[in-house]
């Protein structure tokens, strides 16, 4: 077979005076016939080869394809390996492992070359000072804890689509109060806001009709603040806000990397992880500052002042001390029991108001439908009902600490029906004194397996709480004859 090297070295010999075709030919070893042949059509080999069209070997799916591309039709969404092994047990011992290979790119080409017409995505120019986007995403898989503590949470995403300026704020849900936390904070730091701002179609945001032209009130209310157009995804559409989408990978990525580098992914503090969260950001957007220049010439102004990133509500106190507040289940102080009171819904907690005066700073809890019991509240009319503790609904709010719970237990054991009160008289005292302290007194009671009672868990505590009795000080008497000898001694000196 003539090589394309062959015909190349035909064409440099041809080109000398004195050498012809034959002899051309016999020195690049092949026939003169061929030599002319090639001569005359003055292309290579590899370029004459027909393209083949046969099989060289029999289809072994010819028998089921039909059905195969009926199901592909139908379920454009069915996976080739899916369909193998469903044909794998129709037919057993007709396929064997060693041709999914085959089938799968069997159907890719059909795929290629008569299945449905796929989704195509157009790039976008985008505009300095036109549009930004922003959306939550998880956190969960960079596995943070604070304090050693598993710390599962979410984060506001903000990002300018020209310059892919970005910043971010913890949060635990996507809600009002978080977007507007979260989207204040962005703005504020970069100094000025776009014409337009795109979110998905976020139940914080978007009415849950279907007009799409609708935002809630409250989300309108803060375009409104800041003068900007509201723009929000299509259904199923994510790829519409796919700037800020694109954003969450690169910027999950480079969080990463960093903790890598840090060699933990514990923080001791919040405070402390949002700054380092800060400070990733602020190393990111170092490597856009030309772009940014560009954009921050074409924003809007701020106004005047930020909008409340908070929901106020008027609630009632239940006969069990608690109040409702969305979805969720939080106790107030005993004394409020009916009355009605103040308060204001925060993106991480919520604070109860009554007259004019803050009462207490609750966080917020994660989620629908829990509860977060603070014993402190209702312990004083428990201690007066022990009957109701033993099916009371949040009981297990009243366990501070594994320590009170094995009290609990362990006073339930041995006390043949009075462990209910006995452990409401100990919670009681946690309360008047020191958590900490009964804490520490019923770790001791119970690592020595020593009997747990009221009068003895208070009367340690005592001890523990009481001021350490003053050391006896001796000053000695001061000899003024030193100095007067320290002064002769210098003066002789000189």
């Amino acid at each position: 077979m003539v090589k394309d090297n062959q015909i190349k070295e035909l064409y440099k010999l041809m080109k000398k005076d004195a050498m012809t075709t034959k002899m051309a030919a016999m020195k690049t070893g092949m026939d003169a016939k061929t030599a002319r042949k090639y001569l005359r059509s003055g292309s290579l080999p590899s370029e004459s080869k027909p393209e083949r069209d046969w099989i060289t070997r029999k289809d072994p799916f010819e028998t089921i394809w039909p059905h195969v591309k009926n199901q592909l039709g139908i379920n454009l969404g069915l996976e080739a390996k899916t369909l193998f092994e469903h044909y794998q047990r129709t037919y057993p011992g007709k396929f064997q492992d060693g041709q999914l290979r085959t089938f799968q790119r069997k159907v890719k080409e059909w795929r290629a070359t008569e299945g449905p017409a796929k989704e195509v995505f157009f790039p976008q120019k985008h505009h300095p000072g036109r549009l930004s986007q922003s959306d939550f995403t998880d956190m969960s898989s960079l596995g943070i804890t604070i304090a050693r503590q598993s710390f599962t949470h979410l984060v506001y995403h903000f990002v300018l689509t020209y310059a892919n300026w970005e910043t971010v704020s913890i949060c635990y849900s996507e809600s009002f109060e978080s977007l507007s936390e979260g989207f204040q904070k962005a703005v504020w730091k970069l100094g000025g806001v776009t014409q337009f701002h795109r979110t998905d179609r976020l139940s914080a945001a978007v009415h849950k009709d279907l007009n799409p032209e609708e935002f809630t009130k409250r989300y309108q209310g803060l375009l409104d603040h800041y003068g900007i157009q509201g723009q929000k995804t299509q259904a199923a559409s994510p790829h519409e806000n796919g700037d800020v989408e694109q954003r969450h990978y690169r910027f999950k990525r480079a969080l990463d990397q960093s903790l890598m580098l840090r060699g933990s992914r514990d923080f001791a503090t919040l405070a402390d992880y949002q700054c380092w969260l800060d400070k990733l950001t602020d190393q990111l957007n170092s490597g856009r500052a030309q772009r940014f220049a560009e954009e921050s010439k074409e924003l809007k102004a701020l106004p005047d002042s930020k909008l409340d990133a908070l929901k106020r509500l008027r609630i009632r106190v239940s006969q069990g001390s608690t109040i409702r507040v969305a979805h969720n289940t939080y106790s107030v102080n005993s004394r409020l029991k009916g009355e009605m009171i103040d308060v204001r819904l925060y993106g991480d907690h919520l604070q109860v108001w009554y007259g004019q005066k803050k009462l207490e700073c609750i966080p917020r809890l994660r989620g629908e439908h829990g509860h977060c019991i603070n014993y402190r509240h209702i312990i004083d009319s428990l201690v007066r009902k022990p009957g109701a503790f033993a099916n009371y609904r949040y009981r297990q709010d009243m366990f501070p600490t594994h320590w009170f719970r094995m009290a609990y237990d362990h006073l339930k054991e041995h006390l043949n029906g009075r462990g209910d009160k006995a452990y409401l008289q100990i919670l009681h005292l946690a309360a008047r004194h020191s958590e900490a302290g009964v804490d520490h007194v019923l770790k001791t009671l119970l690592e020595q397996d020593k009997p747990i009672d009221p009068g003895a868990v208070e009367e340690l505590v005592s001890k523990q709480l009481d001021p350490p009795r003053p050391c006896h000080v001796t000053i000695a008497e001061v000899e003024l004859e030193r100095y007067d000898q320290l002064l002769s001694d210098t003066e002789v000196g000189r």
